[in-house]
C-alpha cells in the first residue's frame, strides 16, 4: 500500500480536529495562548476623545484664517484636560495623550515655534488634523476586535486591556492523555539494569505540549503487553480530548498500541512518506483524537511538530499553524533518495544571500544530540534527489527567541556551523 504523503497527512489531521464546543471565562491576564470562543467587541472607542500625539500647543486652524501667533490660555496634560476652549487666536499648551481642548483641530509641535512671554509664533503654516488622533480611530464602540478562533498572544491581549476589557472567553483547554510504551524505557534517576534506557519521548512530548492551551493527563510508561495497553487506551478515551502515544505502533511482536487502538476505535491512516517519523498512526477512539506517534525519540518530536501541535490548534477552534519554514540555501551537500520527505536536524544562519543552512551530524531518528544542537529541520522533498552545497531547499524553525536564527547576533548559530565547516 502507497504511503500517504506528508500533504495528504496533514489534510487528514485538519479535517478529523474539529473544534470543541465548550468554552469558559478568563481573566485577560491568564489568556495568553489561550483561542478566542467568542468574537470579540469594542465596549468603547479608542482612542476615547480627540488627544495629542505629540508635546507641543494645540490650535483652532478651521478658524484662524492663517494665523501664526497664538495667546497661551491653559495648559492640557495627560489625565488633566484644559478647562479653556481654544478661540481665533488661541493655544493650549498639550502633552502627549492629553485631549484635544474645545475648539481645537491641530497640534503645532513644541519645536516648531517661537516662545515669546504667554505667546507662541510658527513660522510654517498649520495644518488641520495635524498630531490629531481621532476618537475612534484605532477602533469604533461595537467594532470587531477579534474574531473567533483567533489566538490570544500578549500584543493581542494588550489592545482588549486598552479597550477596558478584563475578562474574554475562550475555548476550555483540550485534555490529552499521554504514554509512552516500552519494557526498556525507565524513569531518569533510576540506575540502568543491562538493556534498558532513560525514558526522553513523554518528557519531551509533555513538555512540548504545554506550549499549548492543553491540560495532560500523563499515564506514564505502559508495558509490552496487549492488555496492558488496551487498559490505558481504553481509560485514556474516556475524558480525553486527544491521545498521544509514543512507541508500540510499528508491525514488531511487541507493538501493541495499534491494535489496541482499532479494537476499541479505528485507525484513520497508518505510515506516512516521511523520514523521520514513517510509522505514524493517526485514528478515534470514542470521542477523542489519537495520534501514535514512532519510539524513536526524533521521529517522535518530529511528527509531533507536524501532525499533533496542529491538530490542538484545530481543535482549540483556530485555523491549524503548520511549523515555520522559510527558504534557505545549503552550505553542505546531500545525499537523499526518492520518495520520502526527509527533514535534517540542522542549524541556519543569516547571511547576506539569505539564510545558510547546514545539515548537523549524525540523522540517525534515535540521536536527540544532533537535535539539541539544531536550530532548524532542513526539509528535503520527497521528488528531490542528491542535493549540492548552494541549492535551495526550505528549513523548519526550531529555535526559541533567543536562539532564533533571524535574531542579531545569533552566536550559537554561527558557532556551530564555524565548528561544523571545520570539522
Amino acid at each position: 500500500m502507497a504511503l500517504l504523503s506528508v500533504d495528504a497527512a496533514q489534510r487528514r489531521v485538519a479535517a478529523l480536529a474539529q473544534g470543541i464546543a465548550e468554552s469558559e471565562t478568563v481573566s485577560c491576564a491568564q489568556a495568553v495562548g489561550r483561542v478566542a470562543a467568542r468574537d470579540v467587541t469594542a465596549p468603547v472607542d479608542l482612542p476615547p476623545f480627540d488627544a495629542s500625539a505629540m508635546d507641543g500647543y494645540a490650535v483652532a486652524t478651521s478658524a484662524s484664517a492663517g494665523i501664526r501667533r497664538w495667546r497661551v490660555v491653559d495648559t492640557s496634560a495627560a489625565g488633566h484636560p484644559a478647562i479653556r476652549s481654544v478661540d481665533v487666536d488661541e493655544a493650549v499648551r498639550i502633552f502627549t495623550g492629553a485631549v484635544l481642548p474645545s475648539g481645537a483641530d491641530a497640534v503645532v509641535l513644541q519645536e516648531d515655534v517661537a516662545v515669546t512671554g504667554d505667546a507662541v509664533e510658527s513660522a510654517e503654516p498649520v495644518l488641520a488634523g495635524q498630531h490629531v488622533r481621532r476618537r475612534g480611530q484605532d477602533v469604533r464602540r461595537g467594532g470587531l476586535l477579534f474574531a473567533a478562533g483567533t489566538p490570544l498572544t500578549a500584543y493581542r491581549l494588550s489592545w482588549l486591556a486598552a479597550c477596558g476589557i478584563r475578562e474574554v472567553e475562550v475555548t476550555r483547554r483540550i485534555r490529552v492523555a499521554l504514554f509512552s510504551t516500552g519494557d526498556e524505557l525507565v524513569p531518569a534517576g533510576r540506575p540502568l539494569e543491562r538493556g534498558q534506557i532513560y525514558e526522553a519521548n513523554r518528557f519531551a512530548l509533555g513538555t512540548l505540549l504545554r506550549q499549548k492551551p492543553v491540560a495532560v493527563q500523563d499515564f506514564g510508561c505502559v508495558p509490552d503487553s496487549l492488555d496492558a495497553t488496551r487498559a490505558v487506551v481504553g481509560e485514556a478515551a474516556r475524558n480525553a480530548d486527544l491521545i498521544v502515544a509514543s512507541g508500540g505502533i510499528s508491525v514488531g511482536d511487541a507493538d501493541f498500541v495499534k491494535q489496541a487502538v482499532a479494537e476499541a476505535g479505528s485507525i484513520d491512516f497508518w505510515r506516512v512518506a516521511l523520514k523521520p517519523g514513517k510509522p505514524l498512526a493517526v485514528g478515534r477512539v470514542g470521542n477523542a483524537l489519537f495520534f501514535g506517534l514512532p519510539g524513536n525519540p526524533v521521529s517522535s518530536i518530529v511528527t509531533y511538530l507536524l501532525f499533533v501541535a496542529p491538530a490542538l490548534d484545530g481543535l482549540a477552534g483556530a485555523a491549524p499553524a503548520l511549523p515555520l519554514e522559510l527558504p534557505a540555501r545549503l552550505a553542505v551537500p546531500i545525499h537523499h533518495s526518492k520518495g520520502r520527505r526527509e527533514y535534517l536536524r540542522g542549524v541556519a544562519r543569516v547571511t547576506a544571500g539569505g539564510l545558510l543552512a547546514t545539515v548537523d551530524g549524525d540523522q540517525g531518528s534515535h540521536r536527540l544530540a544532533t537535535l539539541a544542537r539544531a536550530n532548524c529541520l532542513v526539509v528535503v522533498d520527497e521528488e528531490a534527489g542528491h542535493l549540492a552545497a548552494g541549492d535551495a531547499v526550505r528549513v523548519l524553525l526550531l529555535s526559541g527567541e533567543r536562539d532564533h536564527p533571524l535574531a542579531a547576533g545569533c552566536a550559537d548559530a554561527t558557532s556551530n556551523l564555524r565548528s561544523l565547516s571545520a570539522g
